[in-house]
């Protein structure tokens, strides 16, 4: 490579850096599903949680919170900062309880993650 080629290699590299960013925003969804414990979800192959007390304690011994759909997608709620905090505490009021869940959705490798803009109790649970 020559020292003349390097300006446009640097350029190459800033455009499709972002054109990367700007397309990885996320789409607005909504949601609806039952918050439980990720360990269940996976090793249980629960459709829904077995109690509030069971979700409540496994997120308050560290693990994870996740909302399951009707359909078995699993969403992973994730916060859009850097450092990225957890989650469990926007969850914890709805652990074992079905809600619906706005936000943005991320996917890779086969995983849906939520950053959760707005979370309440599925209507027909109030």
């Amino acid at each position: 490579m020559n020292l003349r080629s390097a300006p446009r290699l640097f350029l190459a590299f800033v455009f499709v850096a972002t054109a990367l960013a700007v397309g990885n925003d996320g789409k607005q969804i909504t949601v609806k599903g039952y918050v439980l414990d990720s360990a269940c979800a996976f090793t249980k192959d629960l459709k829904k949680p077995i109690n509030a007390q069971c979700a409540t304690a496994c997120a308050k011994a560290g693990s994870p919170l996740v909302i399951l759909t009707d359909n078995g997608t699993i969403y992973w709620p994730i916060a859009d900062t850097t450092p990225a905090g957890g989650q469990n505490e926007k969850l914890l009021p709805f652990a074992g309880q079905k809600v619906t869940a706005n936000g943005r959705v991320f996917q890779r490798g086969g995983s849906s993650a939520l950053v959760i803009e707005k979370i309440e109790l599925l209507s027909d649970q109030k």
